[in-house]
């Protein structure tokens, strides 16, 4: 138990190090450069029962992409929640199928053509006409959460690379890490940990960062 909680305080210890060295996004983009027009809908929770008449509890969001680039794009997108508690949760996670058939139920009226992330293809066209409403999904987190962040990268496809901290190739150079601009959602959360559906997320900001 004692290695598990140090190897994952190293790990957050590293990623500290790596986002405190880690370059800011460009503020004039290269010609070649492109990031999506992105706005999105706070997280909300969904629940879920399983045939045993289990309830499962989930948290999503809805983005809204459009690509006004002037040409069409790659679109290789990842969506992670990291909790202050030392949890990191990719998007999709033993997420049953339903749980986004009731998510698109839900927003019928505004998000008539809402797609799951993991079906929303791997190219974006140029043009208002062919945004996509896409709804990222994950399981609910520890109750002892007091802030979450929400990283979605492959909006852009701006990168960058930095010298790893501690790794070294044979040559004892430094390992290179590369980085993507990546849009981040901050929230704290709120609420008695015995009443989970009361829980209420307060938005704190968003910034582009190179993650």
């Amino acid at each position: 138990m004692k290695s598990f909680v140090y190897g994952t305080l190293s790990f957050f210890g590293l990623m500290v190090c790596i986002s405190f060295a880690a370059p800011e996004p460009a503020i004039i983009p290269g010609p070649r450069d492109w990031t999506l027009d992105v706005t999105f809908e706070h997280p909300q929770q969904i629940v879920a029962r399983t045939e045993k008449g289990e309830s499962l509890r989930f948290w999503y969001t809805i983005v809204t992409l459009t690509n006004e680039s002037g040409r069409d794009v790659d679109f290789f997108p990842n969506c992670e929640l990291m909790t202050d508690t030392f949890h990191i949760l990719p998007a999709g996670k033993s997420t049953p199928t339903g749980v986004f058939e009731g998510i698109k139920r839900r927003h019928q009226r505004k998000y008539p053509f809402m797609e799951a992330l993991d079906k929303a293809g791997n190219r974006m066209l140029e043009g208002e006409d062919n945004a996509k409403d896409i709804a990222v999904i994950w399981p609910d987190f520890d109750e002892k959460v007091k802030n979450i962040k929400v990283f979605v990268s492959g909006l852009s496809n701006e990168t960058a690379s930095i010298d790893h901290p501690v790794e070294k190739d044979g040559e004892g150079k430094a390992v290179k890490v590369y980085l993507r601009k990546t849009l981040e959602l901050s929230y704290s959360v709120s609420g008695d940990p015995a009443l989970r559906s009361y829980a209420k997320l307060s938005y704190k900001g968003k910034r582009w960062i190179m993650r």
